[in-house]
């Protein structure tokens, strides 16, 4: 009794131990998974952010050459004016006599001068360095008897002719660059200097506008020029204390303290530099350089573009999207997984299940293959059935041709036995004439011969082709030439009848397309029974109407006799329904389906003041 109950318990210890070793299993596997995403979300965002680096110096080495034109158009704009003004013999005329009319006509001079070309101030000074006139003239802080004998500007300018020199002004308080040219005569050089100060105020506007810091530092790293007015005069790097005296000794940057801007490469990334102190990412700027073309010797132009919250949101939103693809991949795993799961559970019943449905499959597979074998045979059946249909319809129309003949045989025959009388008396005349020696009167008799046996060959023609069997070529017809045929085969009928035919055409030739032996048997249907309607009235009248317009041949057989009875009109063109005593009831089918496949219509109508109407209407040709 034992050992049934043992074998369940063994098999639910092991399943539970297995159980175990797949659960310790998973979750080192979790683990493992966690830890590779984390380190996915790392990597991810530290690419986004040398991406975004990347990105952060391409844009401000592209924005350097924009603010380095700006500084150099300026600076260029004021370069010549002095070496223009020291030719001026008004200006060297005012040094010499130091007469107050020409020193007033130079500073009004020098006034329009500047505000024409937006110099800061224009002076000029004597051989000792006194300012004798400027264009502030008029201001509280005008240089006119200032001492600049002092200057770097004033000093070179003497030596070598000319001279360039980035300083703060003395009087004004301002900083600006001075362009100095000597003034000469020739017999005494070394008169003279003019000096133009050009103030950077309105490029580092337009720098500030641009929305990135940017500043020139000039060969010893000071900041000469900023878009951020507390740079200025800060520099690059430490300046030694008996350079920086030196500096300070020269009035260049008058009391300046000359401190460290404290800008510094950034150890993580290449071209990124922190200014200040403190980790906050504020801090961070992506930072590009460029000579200035046209600057004072050493003059370098520096743009920073702010990259800290850049730089941090690009990683920032790439370790978002990273750590959302994972969860989402995360998710389609365990999905992935426990569809699985549910997979091999199902599989055993889906084998049972298609088990069961192979059986249903090839039962009903069997009655399908049953099914469609009847459905072949149905539509073989049809197809030979709808065969059968055109062969009796090609047999009725044979049929309603030959009846046809038959009908006008008698007339037929009058009309070939007429020509042949007449060939017998003409060839018996021939006959004596050629006895008499008559020749030409024998020759005419047999020329007359030889017309009424074309006439002979032209009935016959016209008889065989009217009863020969099939539906004959489909080519260009001229409905003319239907018409004549048709009205050659009754012509003995009508004859005999009495009645009057009359043929009209409007709208010039008409062309269709059909085949000539249908069409034929259209038209002696519908004469025909013209004709059998007006049996028994010598004053009978019969209208053939051919017209070509729009496009469209209307053929229209019309007759004043008593009209088609109000019983049959409904079943005009039904088979076998007729209200003549010898009619088959096949004529108007046969002719209507002819005219259908050729693409036309055949319509029967009362006509006005007694008697019907029957029109054909086909599509009409180019002849």
């Amino acid at each position: 009794m034992a050992m049934p109950l043992e074998r369940p318990l063994r098999e639910r210890a092991r399943r539970r131990s297995g159980d175990g070793a797949w659960t310790r299993g998973r979750t080192a596997a979790v683990l493992l998974l966690a830890a590779l995403a984390a380190a996915a979300v790392f990597v991810a965002g530290e690419t986004a952010r040398r991406f975004a680096a990347e990105s952060l110096l391409a844009e401000a080495r592209a924005r350097v050459p924009s603010a380095v034109s700006a500084l150099r158009g300026k600076l260029e704009k004021q370069r010549a004016l002095p070496l223009i003004l020291r030719e001026d013999p008004a200006v060297a005329a005012a040094i010499q006599t130091r007469d107050p009319a020409r020193l007033a006509a130079v500073d009004a001079k020098l006034e329009r001068l500047a505000r024409a070309t937006r110099a800061a101030v224009i002076y000029i000074l004597d051989a000792s360095g006194t300012a004798v006139a400027a264009s502030n003239y008029r201001e509280p802080t005008s240089f006119v008897g200032s001492d600049y004998a002092f200057r770097d500007y004033y000093r070179a300018a003497l030596a070598s002719g000319a001279a360039e020199q980035y300083a703060l002004g003395t009087v004004s308080g301002r900083p600006g660059v001075y362009f100095s040219a000597r003034i000469d005569r020739d017999d005494r050089p070394g008169f003279g200097v003019v000096v133009v100060k050009v103030e950077l105020d309105a490029v580092e506007d337009d720098w500030r506008h641009g929305g990135q810091p940017v500043f020139v530092a000039d060969e010893r790293g000071i900041v000469v020029a900023s878009s951020v007015p507390d740079w200025r005069f800060r520099t690059l790097r430490p300046i030694p204390a008996a350079e920086a005296a030196a500096i300070r000794d020269s009035m260049q940057f008058g009391a300046a303290g000359l401190a460290p801007l404290g800008i510094a490469e950034d150890a993580d990334l290449a071209g990124f530099v922190r200014i200040g102190t403190g980790a906050d990412e504020s801090r961070l700027f992506a930072m590009a350089a460029g000579a200035v073309p046209g600057g004072l010797p050493g003059w370098r132009l520096h743009l920073l573009v702010p990259a800290g919250r850049e730089l941090a949101g690009a990683a920032g939103l790439a370790r978002l999207v990273a750590a959302l693809v994972l969860a989402l991949l995360g998710l389609i795993g365990f999905f992935l997984v426990r569809r699985g799961r549910l997979a091999r559970l199902r599989r055993e019943e889906r084998v049972r299940a298609a088990a069961e449905l192979e059986g249903r499959v090839a039962e009903r597979t069997a009655d399908l293959a049953s099914a469609n074998r009847r459905l072949t045979g149905e539509i073989a059946e049809r197809e030979k059935a709808e065969a059968r249909v055109v062969a009796l319809r090609d047999d009725l129309a044979q049929a309603n041709r030959l009846a046809t003949l038959g009908q006008v045989t008698a007339g037929v025959a009058h009309e070939i036995n007429q020509p042949l009388a007449a060939i017998r008396t003409y060839a018996e005349n021939a006959h004596s004439f050629l006895a008499r020696g008559d020749a030409e009167r024998a020759d005419g008799n047999l020329e007359k011969v030889v017309g009424l046996t074309d006439r002979i060959a032209a009935i016959t023609d016209t008889l065989r082709d009217f009863s020969r069997r099939g539906k004959g070529a489909i080519e260009p017809l001229a409905v003319e030439g239907i018409v004549d045929g048709a009205l050659l085969i009754l012509n003995s009928r009508i004859r005999e009848s009495g009645v009057a035919l009359e043929r009209r055409s409007t709208g010039g030739a008409a062309t269709i397309m059909g085949g000539r032996i249908r069409l034929e048997q259209v038209l002696v249907n519908l004469v025909r029974n013209a004709l059998e309607a007006l049996e028994g009235r010598s004053d009978g009248h019969v209208a053939i109407d051919v017209a070509n317009a729009d496009g469209e041949v209307r053929i229209t057989v019309s007759d004043d006799g008593p009209g088609i009875p109000a019983e049959i009109r409904p079943v005009l063109f039904t088979p076998f329904r007729t209200s003549k005593a010898q009619g088959t009831g096949l004529g108007l089918v046969i002719s209507a389906d002819i005219v259908t496949e050729l693409g036309g219509t055949l319509a029967a109508a009362e006509r006005p003041g007694g008697g019907t109407v029957f029109t054909i209407r086909l599509p009409s040709i180019a002849p």
